[in-house]
């Protein structure tokens, strides 16, 4: 059985190797099994959406090919499971686009502040040629761009007051991803950014290390931070989404036919993984309410303004600005 520690050990030594081995094993009957990976629990809608994925895999090659899904971190954090991926050791992994902004940088136009207005705008944008275009720059770098999932809307949430205006977030320390553009956002905006993994950050915010974070509401609900900050404040200041990407030993190593397959169900897990979002985002928005969370909206165009210097960095980047205005088209 796959453990942490094992492919850890492996992924480490398929990075000094001049080849590494794809991740897919067989098992018994000659079925192949494709190892995949996410951070949420279990029923995540992300981790739901590629558990459909393998099953449909299975049903359609009659058993032949299988996924194995690893949930809730059980192979580690998402920028390990991305060097796994890309080194062959784990098949398939689910990852914030904020985790890939270093080594893939076309997906830095997905996660600047305020690109998207809405979740039917970031939709409209990643379900076509923009979409495509980012999943095809993966290749450059070892993966394989499957599907891009919502992450929806993320905002501020922290253990001491309401924030409004981003003078209200001066002086606190905010976790966020571990991303160049999500950590400058926050330093614009006045706070201590600290990157640090989605699973540290309950205890660091029950221990005053930090006193706050930014993410979704689901996130929010599913990693029971609502139990440590009882504020949340509608900043909207990103829907970045997430992206669905597999190891290109590993899908190299499929037959033509099958890859043509996987692609089609990863595609068709996208409308899977949405229904399962806006079912699940009502739920956690009802039940972080009842364990009495304070809601409050926010001066958005301030926080826009605050954020104007990190857009205008990134203006300067040819390609990033293409991506960037061809976005606002669709707004």
């Amino acid at each position: 059985m796959l453990t942490r520690r094992r492919l850890l050990m492996a992924s480490a030594g398929a990075a000094c190797a001049t080849f590494a081995a794809p991740a897919l094993v067989a098992a018994a009957g000659g079925a192949r099994v494709l190892t995949a990976t996410d951070v949420h629990v279990k029923d995540y809608p992300t981790v739901e959406a590629v558990r459909w994925i393998g099953e449909a895999l299975e049903r359609e090659t009659g058993g032949r090919l299988r996924l194995r899904l690893y949930h809730s971190g059980q192979l580690g954090r998402e920028a390990e499971a991305i060097d796994m991926a890309r080194y062959g050791v784990i098949d398939i992994t689910r990852v914030f686009s904020g985790a890939l902004n270093n080594a893939f940088p076309l997906t830095q136009a997905l996660c600047l502040p305020y690109v998207f207005d809405s979740i039917a705008h970031m939709r409209r944008a990643v379900d076509g040629e923009i979409g495509a275009q980012v999943l095809r720059s993966f290749e450059s770098r070892g993966l394989v761009g499957l599907a891009i999932y919502d992450s929806s809307a993320r905002c501020f949430y922290n253990t001491r007051h309401a924030i409004a205006e981003p003078h209200h977030l001066h002086g606190m320390k905010m976790r966020v991803a571990a991303s160049d553009i999500f950590i400058k956002l926050v330093r614009m905006l006045g706070a201590n950014p600290t990157p640090m993994s989605l699973g540290e950050t309950f205890s660091a915010m029950e221990t005053h290390m930090i006193d706050g974070a930014e993410n979704n509401l689901r996130s929010f609900h599913s990693s029971r931070h609502f139990e440590a900050a009882k504020f949340w404040s509608e900043t909207r200041h990103s829907y970045a989404p997430d992206v669905l990407v597999m190891s290109r030993d590993s899908f190299l190593a499929l037959t033509p036919a099958d890859r043509a397959l996987l692609l089609r169900l990863a595609r068709e897990s996208v409308p899977v993984m949405r229904a399962k979002w806006e079912e699940s985002e009502g739920k956690a928005r009802a039940a972080v309410q009842e364990a009495g969370i304070t809601f409050n909206d926010v001066d958005h165009d301030a926080f826009r303004k605050a954020a104007q210097p990190l857009l205008d960095e990134y203006h300067r980047k040819p390609e990033i600005e293409a991506l960037y205005l061809r976005i606002r088209d669709l707004a």
